[in-house]
């Protein structure tokens, strides 16, 4: 590949490299708001059993984004937290 003036290679392929990065992250990203949707439709519903399931998927999803640096750590853990506390609430 031809460089243009300016151009370094590192950067180029810096380039090529965030491209694949940020198109994993946003998959990663948009599948959590689909489970958390999920999730919100179940306790809506008032289905505990269905709800706790999706509770489930969700917190497994979170933690292999923090495991993997696409989302914070304490991020993951403070969302599960804080479903898991709506879901407790249902269940009373």
């Amino acid at each position: 590949m031809k460089l243009k003036t300016g151009r370094h290679t590192s950067a180029l392929k810096e380039a090529r490299k965030n491209l694949k990065r940020r198109t994993t992250n946003k998959a990663v990203r948009s599948r959590i708001k689909t489970a958390i949707k999920k999730f919100e439709t179940a306790l809506t519903e008032k289905n505990a059993e269905k709800a706790k399931e999706f509770l489930r998927i969700v917190s497994s999803i979170l933690d292999k984004a923090a495991k993997k640096k696409i989302i914070h750590g304490k991020n993951a853990s403070r969302r599960i937290g804080r479903l898991s506390k709506r879901l407790a609430k249902i269940k009373k």
